[in-house]
């Protein structure tokens, strides 16, 4: 196929971008590079995936690739003249859109962000997607749309009206956009509520990233809600075998489906919902003695309240996912922080050895 995924410059999207590059798919990556994190690191993301040159000239960055099957566009989603014309050139048969402005807790103090990457970017997308006969859109929603969610496990299947956060308004937003398109224009639309991702080139404003540094260099670590915080962390490579599968099978109508009781995973429109997520919870307390028997050093500890947007727990409900994707994410915790930390040293260059 030819599939264009956004965010490529991203952890998710770099590592999904290899896998798809290896198997034949041509694939065409798009991002925007921005500063929200160090720019550094998603360039070398770049280069991981096979771009050996990158430079700027006339506002556009040039790259040279290693795969004849793969090339790069620096954009905007929200440029949507340029998108337009991606799309109408491209003709592609598959879009995952991993492109969103992150973070929950960058949220609370840059709202505008949200509204302009992840709502205005999304809706360029679908539009594009719409007139260009893309025969599936995959796309990254999150587990915290589940908001003041406490059955457990969470499941697509119960409602999600009470988000705590923009972040998760957003992506809420971002699940009702792909559900009128899938209705109006018989768009085949798959949202993916990723828990918790962690791993090899990860994010460095996530917790195992930020403990790891801090551990390191002997400096304490803010633990929130005084460790009693619950997480169903999902290995990378477990995310992005999901996302594959989802993308090889795009969403028929559910006949059965019923105004009457509507059922929110899907829809008599084309259109699906997904958890991908480990479907075993960890404590913070317990996910923290992890790395520290892995670095050899403990942590020191800022215990901390929980902040504004956060949810104390979270374990993901993957019946659907088993069920019609024959898939369930199981890299253990251990083996996964294990893979993260290794990377990290070699990546900067740290030695454990005193």
């Amino acid at each position: 196929m030819k599939i264009l995924i956004t965010g490529t410059a991203g952890f998710i999207g770099s590592h999904l971008a290899e896998v798809l590059i290896d198997r034949g798919d041509e694939v065409i990556g798009l991002d925007i590079i921005n500063d929200y994190y160090d720019v550094n690191l998603k360039y070398n993301r770049l280069k991981k995936t096979g771009i050996e040159k990158l430079k700027i000239k006339n506002n556009t960055l040039i790259t040279s690739n290693i795969h004849n099957n793969y090339k790069f566009i620096k954009a905007d989603l929200q440029n949507k003249e340029v998108l337009n014309k991606l799309f109408e050139k491209e003709q592609f048969d598959a879009v995952c859109n991993l492109a969103a402005q992150a973070g929950v807790r960058y949220s609370l103090t840059n709202p505008d962000a949200y509204i302009q990457s992840n709502i205005i970017g999304f809706i360029n997308i679908l539009e594009a997607c719409r007139h260009n006969n893309v025969k599936h859109l995959a796309y990254a929603s999150s587990s915290s749309v589940y908001g003041l969610n406490e059955k457990m496990p969470l499941s697509t299947h119960d409602n999600v009206d009470h988000p705590i956060s923009l972040y998760a308004a957003s992506k809420k937003s971002n699940e009702l956009m792909a559900h009128t398109y899938s209705h109006l224009f018989n768009l085949p639309t798959t949202g993916l509520r990723f828990f918790t991702v962690y791993g090899p080139w990860g994010r460095p404003d996530m917790a195992l990233f930020l403990f790891t540094k801090a551990i390191l260099n002997d400096e304490p670590i803010d633990v929130y809600n005084h460790g009693e915080m619950i997480r169903d962390f999902t290995y990378i490579d477990d995310i992005v075998e999901g996302i594959v599968r989802v993308i090889d099978n795009p969403p028929k109508e559910n006949k059965n489906w019923s105004g009457q009781n509507p059922e929110p995973s899907s829809s008599k429109a084309p259109y699906k919902i997904y958890n991908i997520g480990n479907n075993n919870p960890v404590k913070l307390m317990d996910f923290i003695k992890a790395i520290e028997q892995k670095l050899g050093k403990t942590a020191k500890k800022n215990m901390m309240p929980i902040q504004q947007g956060d949810v104390p727990a979270t374990y993901a409900d993957v019946d659907d996912l088993i069920n019609d994707m024959n898939y369930k994410p199981n890299t253990s915790i251990i083996k996964g922080i294990d893979n993260f930390i290794e990377w990290y040293l070699d990546y900067y260059n740290v030695s454990l050895i005193n």
